[in-house]
């Protein structure tokens, strides 16, 4: 058996950790007290890495799903795919409960059975990418037999149609459409990906950095975020830095690439799960009246994101002891004890 290659599970621990950062900053960060100039520059930080940041997490999830996708039976997709949709709904329930708790946390939650049910179809809430997964690999499914130099140009003009800004602002229902194109670009180049990752070395990696820097500043200097076909191609290059770059990690940075692996194979619970203590933390501060200090500011996202994964590793272990992984996996059949 070939051993697992470590750089995708590299790209994965960057991705959660990205977007837990982008949560603390735009629902907590900002919103503090005495905020200032700094939580500004992380917040449009933040911002430049959009392009990076969910479409390379959906090459990876593409990626990994390729065995689903094309398996003969088709019993491991539809499992696959039932799994995260299970999961988005139980932690959309979960969520709206205990967010009900923190009512001046600024995210959307549900507030009666109809939001609820919008938010479990036609307007996802910020789980989003669990719905978009389960969609995602029945469609890979459908169009397992046409070829990819039909399926990937269509993909790509889905993509920019909702870049445009002409998808109905339904919660995260653009952002479910515009990531479809990585994810089936995922398994259909995955070869090449592969042997692009193998090949990049530090001259590649500061080419295509530079170029993602040059690239993110004329879009946002020339406002070309919605012009067509911008996003898209700005997002192509950023994925390709970005796997460079995790690659180099992890052939030549083992102190720091296998800490982003380890995260990396964890991503579920912390995706589920890390909303919930990051609001709970916020209100907390709230009725304590914190009040931030550009020195508080420097670090503090740093920090909070480090402690709310925590907390999230934490909580899903316990669940998980006590017999509740069904959470995060609806679809296990629960064992019978015979005598």
């Amino acid at each position: 058996m070939t051993a697992r290659v470590g750089w995708p599970d590299v790209a994965k621990g960057v991705c959660i950790i990205l977007v837990v950062l982008w949560h603390v900053v735009t629902k907590h960060a900002i919103e503090v007290e005495g905020a200032g100039p700094i939580t500004d520059a992380w917040a449009t930080l933040n911002a430049q890495l959009l392009p990076l940041r969910m479409p390379l997490f959906f090459l990876i999830s593409g990626m990994f799903a390729g065995s689903a996708v094309n398996a003969p039976a088709g019993v491991s997709w539809r499992r696959r795919a039932g799994r995260l949709a299970g999961v988005y709904v139980i932690w959309v329930v979960i969520q709206t409960f205990v967010l009900a708790w923190t009512p001046d946390f600024d995210t959307a939650r549900a507030e009666n059975a109809w939001q609820l049910l919008a938010q479990l179809t036609i307007s996802p809430t910020n789980l989003w990418y669990l719905l978009a997964l389960a969609v995602y690999l029945l469609i890979a499914r459908v169009v397992r037999h046409v070829p990819t130099p039909v399926v990937l140009p269509v993909a790509f003009v889905i993509a920019t149609v909702a870049a445009a800004g002409l998808i109905p602002d339904l919660g995260n229902l653009w952002q479910l459409v515009q990531n479809l194109f990585f994810f089936l670009a995922g398994p259909r180049l995955r070869s090449i990906i592969e042997r692009f990752a193998a090949a990049c070395g530090t001259l590649r990696i500061l080419m295509l950095g530079g170029a993602y820097v040059a690239a993110v500043a004329a879009v946002g200097v020339l406002g070309m975020r919605q012009w067509p076909g911008v996003w898209p191609l700005l997002a192509i290059v950023a994925v390709a830095f970005g796997v460079a770059a995790c690659a180099l990690l992890d052939r030549h940075a083992g102190v720091i690439a296998r800490p982003l692996r380890w995260i990396g194979q964890r991503t579920l619970p912390i995706y589920v799960i890390h909303m919930i203590p990051l609001a709970l933390i916020d209100g907390a501060l709230r009725g304590l009246g914190w009040v931030a200090t550009p020195a508080v500011e420097v670090v503090w996202p740093i920090v909070l994101t480090a402690v709310v994964i925590a907390i999230c590793l934490a909580v899903h272990a316990a669940l998980v002891r006590v017999g509740l992984g069904v959470l995060f996996d609806p679809t296990v059949r629960p064992l019978v004890r015979t005598r």
